[in-house]
C-alpha cells in the first residue's frame, strides 16, 4: 500500500511502475471477447496495487475534477445515473463515454449491456426485475438498505456496496471490474475502500477513482441529511485495492515516448 498527497502524485507515480516493472501478458478474452489472436490486445501488467489518498475534508466536486482529471461530462452524467434510484440498462451516459463505440459492441439482446452500476445500486428497481432472482434467504438490499445500516448503526463495519453479485460467475458476457464499497466511520472521518478485479490504467483508472470519491460525498450527505450525528462527519481516506491494473501494449508504447528522457 502506498500513500499519496493526490491522484496526480498517484498517477505520476503509477505510470513510472509501468514502466519499471510492469510484465506483458495476453489472456484469452477480454470483456468476454477471445483477443488471443490478436497482438494488439496484448496488456501491460502490475498485479495487487495498493493506494490510498486523503480527502482531507475536501467536499468540493470542481477540487476532485482538477486533481483526478476524470472523462467529463461522462463521469458525472454517469455518477447521476448509478445513484439515481433506477437500474437502467444501457442508460445513457456509455454514449458519451470516450470510448463508447467499443462499449457498444457488448450490448447484447435488447441493446442491453450484461449488467450495469445503477442495476447492482438499485436490484429491486431494474427495468425487468422477472430477469433477478431476490436472493436465497433475504431479498437483495440496495443503496438506499446501505444508507439505513448506517444510520442505523454508524460504527458498523459492515457497511460494504457489492458490484460483484453471484450471478457474474455463471455469466457469459462482460462481468464489473468492481467488487464493491466498503464504508468506514472512525473518529469522525468516513472512509471509503474500493476493491477492484481489474482496471484499464489509461481508459478507467480516472474515472473508477472520481466515481468513487463521488460516492464516499454523496453517501456522506446523504446520512447528514438522515441523522444529525453523522453532521460533524468529515470525508476521510479513499482507499483502492487493484488486483490487475494494466494497459494494452499499444498505450504503453505511447507512454514510452511521452515520458523517456530527452
Amino acid at each position: 500500500m502506498r500513500f499519496y498527497a493526490s491522484f496526480k502524485d498517484a498517477h505520476k507515480q503509477l505510470e513510472q511502475d509501468f514502466l519499471e516493472r510492469a510484465y506483458l501478458v495476453h489472456t484469452d478474452k477480454w470483456q468476454s471477447l477471445r483477443v488471443s489472436h490478436k497482438p494488439e490486445m496484448a496488456m501491460r501488467e502490475l498485479f495487487q496495487v495498493g493506494l490510498s489518498v486523503p480527502t482531507r475534508g475536501e467536499e468540493s466536486v470542481e477540487y476532485w475534477q482538477k486533481d483526478i482529471l476524470p472523462n467529463l461530462p461522462f463521469a458525472d452524467v454517469h455518477f447521476a445515473e448509478r445513484i439515481g434510484g433506477k437500474g437502467t440498462n444501457p442508460g445513457e451516459a456509455w454514449k458519451i463515454w470516450p470510448w463508447g463505440n467499443a462499449a457498444d459492441a457488448h450490448r447484447t439482446e435488447g441493446g442491453r449491456f450484461s449488467h450495469t452500476y445503477q442495476e447492482r445500486f438499485w436490484p429491486n428497481n431494474v427495468e425487468d426485475l422477472s430477469a433477478y432472482p431476490k436472493g436465497i434467504r433475504y431479498r437483495y438490499g440496495d443503496y438506499d438498505d446501505l444508507i439505513a445500516h448506517l444510520v442505523g448503526d454508524p460504527l458498523s463495519r459492515q457497511a460494504y456496496l457489492p458490484i460483484w453479485y453471484p450471478e457474474d460467475l455463471a455469466c457469459d458476457g462482460r462481468k464489473p471490474c468492481t467488487l464493491g464499497y466498503h464504508f468506514f466511520l472512525r473518529h469522525d472521518y468516513f472512509h471509503i475502500t474500493y476493491f477492484i478485479r481489474s482496471c484499464d490504467f489509461v481508459r478507467h483508472w480516472r474515472d473508477d477513482c472520481y466515481l468513487a470519491v463521488r460516492l464516499l460525498l454523496h453517501t456522506l450527505e446523504q446520512l447528514r441529511r438522515t441523522d444529525d450525528r453523522w453532521k460533524s462527519v468529515k470525508p476521510g481516506l479513499f482507499v483502492m485495492h487493484i488486483v490487475s491494473l494494466h494497459m494494452f501494449v499499444n498505450d504503453f508504447l505511447k507512454i514510452q515516448k511521452t515520458r523517456a528522457p530527452v
